[in-house]
Formats: C-alpha cells, structure tokens, sequence
C-alpha cells in the first residue's frame, strides 16, 4: 500500500490541492511504521514545494 500511495502522491505533486487531498486519505490508510516511513519520504521529495501542506497534514496525524 505504501508503494502505491507514494506513486499517487508523486503524480499529483503538480497541483498542491489535490496533492494535499491525496496525502490526507493516505494519512488515514496507513498505520505505524508505514506512515513514519510516508512522512520521511514526503519531506525528503516534497519538502520545499509543499512544506506548509505536509506540516498542516503530519501536525494532525
């Protein structure tokens, strides 16, 4: 699962409303390890184009 939400979430990294609505349902799916590993793989690929979005979604996870 984590493989597939990391392939959504880099295809839609081009539009920051529906990347944010694409991480916010995988936050959801994915449990423990998987998420911290999501979160870390966010910040490392996404971090400076979308730092407010991942802060906003990681803050409530």
């Amino acid at each position: 699962m984590l493989n597939y939400v990391k392939t959504v979430l880099t295809k839609v990294s081009f539009d920051s409303r529906l990347f944010e609505k694409e991480l916010r349902k995988a936050i959801e799916v994915l449990i423990g390890a998987e998420l911290q590993e999501l979160k870390q793989w966010c910040y490392n690929l996404f971090g400076r184009e979308h730092q407010a979005i991942l802060n906003r979604c990681f803050v409530a996870a």
